[in-house]
């Protein structure tokens, strides 16, 4: 049976006919659907968990797969940054059933704070790396990380990348088939799973002879393809970069590496005698050229004309293999031809007032990883650090440790909750432990909104819809030893703005939460304000922009002329602003701005 499938659902599919019984992720684009996908077609099969981080999704992965099981654990790149202890050690205990490590690369950084390459930690961590092409190899590739996994005794990590993740092709469907690993623990291994010193020494050995044995089998892969066409030029590729070229040159010859860590040095070493110039094209850093230039040979063109910046598409790689030099869309688009539309968080949204506050007080603000990371941009800019996932927290405390005394000004930080749980419990206690005066608002919007309104610990629900135990984050930072907790409703600017100053003057720690609100876009909660919109009474608005400040796209900007230039008390005006009653949730956060009182309850 054939499908068309997305990337990330059919990895989810290739999990399922592997045999998988245990799939754990935090959600992260371009990786987001493999376990959402996982969680509702294959629940029958596979128990599916939404992880508080990265390192826990790993953690849990690895105890599945020392019970005999096979794993999959999914994340984006800078996800593996932070599971990056347990898989280094990982490495050296092997695994007993499969363990496979989904990472998904955001070249371009569409939704990340970096663009780094994940094939790096392939060979830092001493692991082999495969790297799909279309939507049948990332099914294909699936099973085969499983099966490289048990016969390597190894982790294996399954590199994807956005194009990758989210583009549709066709895949063959197969049936599943059960790991015949048996379940179960066994006290004597202790030795190979217990990472101290004397056994250490021993399973670094165990690491050397395996990576010897993995480089053998690369030039056995049978997805290691070489098509030898025009032989004056040869380009070695993979992923989504081989698509682009082949559509570009359909007449050089390739060789498109399916393992990309170890490569296959007798394969590459047949291609260069097969060709006569060969080209490598790679997306971000040169991993293959570094790595095939330090084996002896001479490349006739790789990153010295490809740029290591930017998203490659076919007009990068035909414009830059032929010599011009590419313009990203930035430097060819006028800033006049087409009107600026930065992103933006949504009609009604939460984090809207509470910004708008925090500008209005004149506070540094150390940002997070989240959507109130648009909050940076303008009208509101009102987030000036963003690092990664709880970062904000602990670098707020540095500064006020720096800043203390001095009369500079007032700092906090801002962490959502499902972000919160990530990786802000650590630096807040931290807080409190080194008798700091932080203030930390955690922005509770009842879910893992950037991803796509996934649960998390503090929801109360599972990746299935079934009722847990919600996390209770008032409890949670008292717990800490944090004394000083506050909440308010950011929706009433006012009373927000005098919690925030009198939190800032506090010389303990202090934590403020918001609620009452859900995301805008929630499937099951959702604040019912007092009225269904708002609206101007043009006569009374004075043009002077105020409620442009915070940036709500149910707003607009409107020239006027004639008698419209006049307000009704005389007073001259260059234009008005207006409200999409379908795009205004009736917050009324503008309605409080407004000095003029020309923004009204609409009409139901």
């Amino acid at each position: 049976m054939e499908k068309i499938l997305q990337g990330n659902y059919a990895i989810a599919r290739g999990a399922w006919e592997a045999g998988v019984k245990v799939a754990c992720a935090y959600p992260g684009t371009p990786s987001s659907e493999v376990l959402l996908a996982i969680a509702s077609l294959y629940k029958n099969d596979i128990q599916a968990e939404w992880s508080p981080n990265e390192k826990v999704a790993l953690e849990v992965s690895i105890g599945a797969s020392f019970a005999g099981a096979r794993a999959l654990v999914c994340m984006k790149h800078v996800g593996l940054n932070v599971a990056s202890d347990p898989f280094m050690t990982l490495s050296y205990t092997g695994v007993k059933g499969g363990l496979v490590i989904l990472v998904a690369d955001d070249p371009y950084a569409h939704s990340s704070q970096n663009e780094q390459d994940s094939r790096h930690w392939a060979r830092f961590g001493k692991a082999p790396m495969i790297e799909p092409s279309d939507s049948q190899e990332c099914k294909d590739f699936v099973k085969l990380a499983f099966d490289l996994s048990e016969q390597f005794d190894t982790p294996v990590l399954l590199r994807t990348e956005t194009r990758i993740s989210h583009s549709f092709s066709p895949v063959i469907l197969e049936d599943r088939k059960e790991s015949l690993i048996p379940i179960g623990l066994d006290m004597k291994d202790a030795p190979k799973y217990t990472m101290v010193p004397i056994y250490v020494r021993q399973r670094r050995l165990v690491v050397e002879e395996r990576m010897k044995k993995l480089e053998a089998f690369a030039d056995d892969f049978k997805h290691n393809i070489m098509e030898i066409n025009d032989s004056k030029i040869g380009v070695i590729t993979s992923g989504v970069s081989y698509q682009y070229t082949k559509e570009v040159f359909p007449n050089y010859s390739y060789f498109k590496l399916g393992m990309v860590w170890p490569l296959p040095r007798k394969m590459i070493a047949e291609f260069f005698q097969k060709v006569k110039k060969v080209i490598i094209v790679e997306e971000l850093d040169p991993f293959f050229e570094t790595e095939i230039k330090a084996m002896g040979y001479k490349i006739f063109h790789g990153k010295d004309v490809l740029p290591s910046l930017y998203e490659f598409n076919p007009e990068i790689i035909e414009q830059s293999i032929k010599g011009k030099r590419y313009k990203p869309p930035v430097e060819r688009i006028n800033a006049e031809e087409l009107p600026k539309r930065p992103p933006n968080l949504c009609s009604a949204c939460s984090h809207r007032p509470l910004f708008y506050a925090l500008k209005k007080l004149g506070v540094f603000v150390f940002g997070d990883i989240g959507c109130y990371t648009l909050a940076a941009g303008p009208p509101l800019n009102a987030i000036h650090t963003t690092v990664c996932m709880g970062a904000g927290v602990g670098a707020a405390f540095g500064a006020t440790k720096v800043l203390e005394g001095r009369g500079l000004g007032k700092v906090c930080s801002v962490i959502g909750d499902s972000t919160f749980l990530h990786g802000g419990i650590t630096p807040l206690m931290n807080i409190v432990y080194n008798k700091g005066s932080a203030t930390t608002i955690i922005l509770d919007n009842r879910t893992t909104g950037m991803t796509g309104l996934q649960e998390h610990a503090g929801t109360g629900y599972t990746i299935g819809g079934e009722s847990t135990h919600q996390i209770n984050l008032e409890v949670l930072v008292r717990a800490l030893g944090v004394k000083h907790v506050r909440k308010v409703d950011p929706y009433h600017i006012k009373e927000t703005m005098e919690v925030i100053k009198e939190e800032l003057e506090r010389d303990e720690p202090s934590v403020i939460i918001t609620m009452n609100g859900p995301c805008m876009l929630h499937r099951r909660e959702k604040r019912q304000f007092e009225h269904p919109y708002y609206a101007v009474e043009m006569e009374k608005c004075r043009g002077c922009g105020m409620c442009l400040e915070i940036g709500c796209p149910a707003i607009t900007w409107k020239e006027v002329s004639g008698d419209e230039i006049l307000t009704e008390d005389g007073h001259k005006r260059k234009g008005v602003v207006s409200i999409n009653r379908l795009q205004c949730p009736g917050c009324g956060v503008c309605r409080q701005i407004c000095k003029f009182e020309s923004i009204v309850p609409g009409k139901a």
